[in-house]
């Protein structure tokens, strides 16, 4: 199996700002990851073959320290992924993401910052099957919390690391024409997730601010 995978998280924090300049300071970036795998002897349904799957995320985000250690966030953007076998559609999922959060953060010695993360990703979009099996609508609202540490480069520039502990909400589908069903999920497991970041994943990526 193959996987290509870029991870670019991008948040906040200056070392050449004093505590108290932080408030007001502004920062943009966001999540982008693209991922591709290919297994072989894969069967779904009656078909039998080669199986490729994709996934791509496109997530910016803005945000502002509304304090000296403290900022909040938005994240606007984009999931999708196909999963095929033999080239043949079997599973395709479109969905936009709106995810509010805020950090707080303390330093530890330096330019090196611990940071708790608390968000509130609200993902809508569907799900299609097989080619003409028509769509299913989804709505996820979850809470996710996510420790990390973010190291300070220049005023500019930051590198931080950080995975998701616990990720918990509400999940909705409905498909075309049937009945509706809900659910809701509690995770401190690192191999399920319900939102836009995995339980125990662990992301690394750089930082600017304005």
């Amino acid at each position: 199996m193959k996987k290509l995978f870029l991870v670019a998280v991008l948040a906040v924090i200056s070392m050449c700002v004093s505590a108290q300049g932080l408030k007001g300071t502004w920062f943009a970036g966001g999540q982008l990851s693209f991922g591709s795998a290919k297994n072989k002897g894969v069967k779904v349904g009656d078909v039998t073959g080669e199986q490729k799957i994709t996934n791509t995320t496109v997530l910016p985000i803005i945000g502002t320290f509304v304090s000296p250690d403290v900022a909040l966030g938005i994240g606007l953007g984009y999931m999708g992924g196909n999963s095929k076998i033999e080239g043949e559609q079997y599973l395709k999922t479109n969905n936009f993401v709106v995810k509010p959060l805020v950090r707080k953060y303390w330093n530890i010695s330096g330019g090196l910052f611990f940071f708790g993360q608390a968000a509130l990703p609200v993902i809508i979009g569907n799900s299609e099957g097989a080619k003409d099996s028509g769509k299913t609508n989804t709505t996820n609202i979850g809470l996710e919390l996510s420790p990390g540490f973010d190291y300070v480069i220049n005023s500019w520039l930051t590198i931080e690391t950080s995975f998701t502990i616990l990720n918990t909400g509400y999940s909705r589908s409905k498909p075309k024409g049937g009945d509706g069903s809900t659910s809701f999920e509690f995770n401190a497991n690192p191999f399920k997730s319900i939102g836009d970041r995995t339980v125990g994943e662990l992301q690394v990526g750089v930082k600017f601010l304005f």
